[in-house]
């Protein structure tokens, strides 16, 4: 039984191939719609699989026991109301309060920068032998915050909390400022000119992993926070950085919400006038983000699907038409209603599972030109995109090829052989 069903599918499979090489242009036009739906699906899903990978890189090498703490919220960029960009900065003082006071911290860092921009730290202009690089970003940071950052020192070393409080003009260098300077020569014990200010460089750090292309830490000339006080008076935004004990990241942030509203004197019926971040919640908030865009993805393409689908059911029915005579002459032979229905419905899905293969073909292929001529757009085909796309576009076969099936199924023998 089972070896008879397998013939019979498998001879009306080969009958649905020899029906598309018959008619091989109006086959590639009928599944134009499953074809381009189908690439959307895998092109768009390849850049969302390879940006969260690109994503969750990027924030374990800042530390998934990092918790960061600034006056606003960090995350997807949004519109700050007036009371957020009424905020006053957190202080070195907050620092060093959840430092003492926070049992489950370890460790906490603090950066100090001028006022943050709406896009970012505002660059500065750092020399070398006549040399500019225009996009340089200028911080000051604790002794500790080596250990924040999670990297590895290239060469020299980095400060020391003596450097800070003698206010030392020394200064540690990402790995874009060494590469653009230092190419060539030992950058350690030279003197760069960063704003106007002139600074010994005393180590280098190794190359941050970048996402969407974005190397802002490599251009990052760190200084000790003193030193950039001195530097700049007027310079309050303080960024604190707090290194969590092991499986301790939920009472963490209970500590240091607690304590800082205390400190802010935020009213137990007002929201936090602060925000606390950790690698999780940052790469919670992007997923959210790329599912809509996803989604958005996913209905545009479904509309090609419906098109194509369309298409497979109007070319269906016109081959039913075209072969009734055929049909009558399979009923006369014995065929069954249920083998007329398999017929037509391998055909159809035959018909979508092909536009779907060379659709998964081409989205691949884009995917392969993004991650080659883009290397700053990460793109990997997931093998679950591959297997949706593909049972997608046989589904389609299946839902619209269903009509013409039954339609020629139910023609009469008699009058299907008298058709012209």
């Amino acid at each position: 039984m089972l070896r008879a069903y397998r013939q019979h599918v498998r001879e009306n499979l080969l009958l649905a191939l020899d029906t598309l090489r018959t008619h091989k242009f109006r086959s590639f036009l009928t599944v134009l719609g499953v074809l381009i739906g189908t690439t959307t699906v895998i092109a768009v899903t390849s850049i969302i699989a390879g940006l969260d990978k690109q994503l969750v890189d990027v924030a374990e090498q800042f530390g998934t026991r990092t918790l960061w703490v600034y006056k606003l919220q960090l995350g997807a960029p949004h519109a700050l109301t007036r009371a957020e960009k009424l905020r006053k900065p957190l202080s070195y003082e907050d620092a060093m309060a959840i430092k003492e006071q926070s049992p489950s911290a370890s460790t906490v860092s603090v950066e100090l920068f001028r006022e943050m921009g709406d896009f970012g730290l505002p660059p500065v202009t750092a020399r070398y032998k006549g040399r500019d690089m225009p996009d340089a970003l200028f911080v000051g940071v604790t002794a500790e915050h080596l250990r924040l950052m999670n990297t590895t020192l290239g060469e020299g070393r980095f400060f020391t909390e003596a450097d800070d409080l003698h206010r030392r003009d020394v200064a540690v260098i990402g790995n874009g400022v060494r590469e653009r300077f230092f190419a060539r020569e030992e950058p350690v014990g030279k003197t760069i000119l960063v704003d106007g200010h002139s600074l010994e460089v005393v180590g280098t750090l190794a190359k941050f992993k970048s996402f969407l292309g974005d190397d802002q830490n490599d251009k990052a000339i760190f200084m000790p926070y003193r030193s950039f006080q001195k530097t700049y008076p007027e310079a309050k935004d303080n960024f604190i950085c707090v290194l969590v004990e092991p499986g301790k990241m939920d009472q963490a942030k209970d500590e240091v919400t607690e304590l800082l509203r205390r400190r802010r004197r935020v009213k137990p019926a007002d929201p936090d006038n602060f925000g606390i971040s950790s690698a999780e919640s940052v790469i919670s908030q992007f997923r959210d983000l790329i599912g809509t865009v996803g989604l958005v993805m996913v209905v545009i393409s479904s509309i090609g699907l419906l098109v194509g689908g369309i298409g497979v059911m109007n070319i269906m029915l016109v081959s039913v038409t075209e072969r009734t005579r055929e049909i009558g002459v399979r009923k006369a032979i014995g065929a069954r209603r249920s083998d007329i229905v398999w017929q037509f419905l391998l055909e159809a899905m035959t018909l979508t599972a092909s536009g779907g293969l060379i659709g998964i073909l081409v989205g691949w292929l884009l995917s392969l030109a993004i991650r080659t001529f883009v290397p700053s757009l990460p793109s990997t085909v997931p093998l679950w995109s591959v297997v949706a796309g593909f049972s997608v576009a046989t589904s389609v076969g299946l839902f619209f090829g269903l009509w013409p099936a039954l339609k020629a199924a139910r023609l009469d023998p008699i009058a299907a052989l008298r058709h012209e």
